[in-house]
């Protein structure tokens, strides 16, 4: 039994875990991320690597980064919350370790975990969208990761939804994130429950009693407990998500989209509403399948399992 390490470099922590073959974790540690430091945070990736390679024979590291990662797997070309730029990550990791190593996109490891050992098993194309304070995502066609002839293929969240709409992060507007995403779903509770307080009173009441008040999780509990404005947030929001994955679906026709992040954790709050959206908006409805929605399986495991095991195919 073959055993890789997989490291997850968040902007708050990183995990590493050692990995079998069939995608379970043998054993993990954990550390906070020195976010400020660029140099600081390879010296804990190491270290942290050393540590697991102490009690374990393993055969190579596979890292995964929110960020833009090179063509080569190699370079870790932006990570803004790292403070990382034009980061030569595996070299350094490979020298620090002595174990080969390759660097990918976390929303791309977590896609292949979901496609090896999640929701997308029996799928061999599949598109994971990760719904969270943004928009993410991994794509696997063919059974194969597509990364794109540069490396950085899959930045979804950025597909264009709405000509000069909301200003996005990345600095464009009317980014699909701006629209589907768990921020938007806060701002649509607000301005909901700021126009319709009397029927918001489990929304509010949740909160600090104002709409500026109200937070994601305050929305999930709110609907689970039949609140009509925030049953609206999620129709809002899960309608928007539908429309995108209704362009993807038109572009990339996948077996399954796979919903992972903080928002899906909503479950049929927010399948139901994206499923009907992207079955009405689907081209050509009538004369072909509505691809599915699956849960994620793996929750916050994914990047660290789905990096661990591409390390298996450097």
């Amino acid at each position: 039994m073959a055993l890789t390490i997989g490291v997850d470099i968040g902007g708050t922590k990183i995990a590493a875990g050692v990995v079998d073959d069939a995608g379970a974790i043998l054993a993990e540690a954990r550390r906070d991320t020195p976010a400020r430091d660029p140099q600081a945070i390879v010296d804990v990736i190491v270290a942290v690597v050393r540590e697991l390679m102490a009690a374990h024979v393993v055969e190579a590291v596979g890292l995964g980064c929110a960020g833009l990662i090179d063509e080569g797997r190699s370079r870790v070309l932006f990570a803004p919350n790292l403070a990382w730029v034009e980061q030569p990550l595996r070299a350094a990791v490979q020298d620090g370790t002595g174990l080969p190593a390759v660097v990918e996109n976390d929303a791309n490891a977590a896609a292949w975990a979901e496609h090896r050992f999640g929701a997308g098993r029996g799928h061999r194309d599949l598109v994971l969208v990760t719904v969270g304070t943004g928009i993410g995502g991994g794509i696997v066609m063919e059974g194969r990761l597509q990364r794109g002839a540069h490396g950085v293929a899959a930045e979804i969240g950025h597909m264009r939804m709405v000509p000069d709409g909301r200003i996005c992060g990345c600095g464009r507007r009317g980014c699909w994130e701006q629209y589907a995403s768990g921020n938007a779903l806060v701002r649509k509770a607000r301005a909901l429950a700021a126009d319709r307080r009397p029927e918001a009173g489990t929304l509010l009441e949740l909160g600090d009693g104002t709409p500026e008040g109200v937070q994601g999780l305050h929305v999930t509990a709110a609907a689970r407990q039949g609140d009509p404005v925030a049953l609206d947030a999620f129709r809002v929001v899960g309608g928007w998500l539908g429309e995108g994955l209704a362009d993807l679906a038109a572009l990339l026709d996948p077996g399954a989209f796979v919903l992972g992040g903080g928002v899906a954790e909503a479950g049929d709050l927010l399948v139901r509403p994206a499923s009907q959206s992207l079955a009405e908006a689907l081209v050509g409805r009538q004369h072909r399948p509505v691809p599915q929605i699956v849960l994620a399986e793996l929750g916050n495991s994914a990047g660290l399992v789905g990096a661990a095991d591409l390390a298996r195919f450097r």
